[in-house]
């Protein structure tokens, strides 16, 4: 079988997503020469830290002074950051270094409500501030529609509603949505129908897919989000994390590993710095033990 680069495919590694939650409070340091590796491996994006409230996220609250250890020579691998309101909006802007700027939408509103205390409404308005921020400041605003294949909470779903809250966005001229299987109870076949509802509609978007996976299904998780024609893909080596705003025990994250086998398995290569991605598995066997 033919191996061709992937030029078209972005992986985004999310170590700010496996850390968020986990049950011990990761050194400063520690966090600082585990990304200063993965930036060395050759991902698109490194989603590093956010900018939300310490009491919230309290795994997250040396953000700052994790990137102003990060090195960014010598690679070309860009930084995302994830705000839940203006506040954090304002400061992750000033900083060069970070390239996009994340907010969670949530398609469910219950869960709206719960990670981000406010309404979709309200939060819609947030998303218009942080956009603004975004334009004057060179960034590039990332929306993550959580709960994007269907919630437990009842909460009203279906292709429609996803529609729906996709034209909101691009409305506001969001360029980038990424669907984020929150809890990781959708189906590959739920996973799929949804991309393929949204991306004849919106071709000039980038639909991406933030989908928490347990062994059993993350393979065929990910083959549904790309056959339904889904080009951007987060992951987290060994798939550490998950949401803790979303239920008390993390689901887990998409494996990067596993990403990257299957596009093998499919004849395509990703062209990483393999010496680079050995030790940062390395790394992440140290920190998450």
């Amino acid at each position: 079988m033919k191996n061709d680069t992937l030029n078209n495919i972005q992986l985004i590694e999310c170590p700010r997503d496996a850390m968020q939650g986990w049950h011990d409070f990761i050194p400063t340091q520690q966090k600082i020469n585990y990304i200063n590796q993965l930036l060395q491996v050759g991902f698109h994006t490194i989603d590093f830290g956010s900018f939300v409230s310490p009491k919230a996220i309290p795994q997250m609250a040396d953000t700052v002074d994790v990137l102003k250890g990060l090195n960014l020579h010598n690679t070309n691998t860009k930084l995302l950051a994830i705000v839940a309101n203006v506040r954090g909006a304002e400061s992750a802007v000033m900083f060069d270094e970070i390239t996009y700027l994340g907010f969670p939408f949530s398609v469910s509103p219950t869960f709206q409500l719960r990670n981000t205390n406010s309404t979709q409404e309200e939060s819609l308005h947030t998303i218009d501030a942080i956009q603004e921020l975004c334009l004057k400041n060179n960034k590039t605003l990332v929306v993550y529609l959580s709960m994007g294949f269907g919630n437990p909470y009842g909460d009203a779903y279906n292709g429609e509603i996803l529609l729906q809250w996709a034209d909101a966005m691009v409305q506001k001229n969001i360029g980038i949505i990424s669907l984020a299987d929150t809890v990781g109870v959708a189906t590959p076949n739920q996973i799929k129908a949804a991309f393929e509802v949204l991306i004849p509609e919106y071709p000039n978007i980038i639909f991406g897919a933030h989908l928490h996976a347990s062994a059993q299904n993350r393979m065929a998780k990910l083959s549904a989000a790309y056959e339904g024609g889904c080009i951007r893909f987060d992951g987290a080596i060994r798939g550490y994390g998950g949401c803790p705003m979303a239920q008390d025990e993390l689901v887990g994250n998409m494996d990067s590993l596993v990403i990257m086998e299957y596009f093998q398995q499919i004849g395509k290569d990703f062209n990483f710095n393999q010496s680079a991605l050995e030790k940062s598995i390395q790394l992440a066997a140290e920190i998450f033990v």
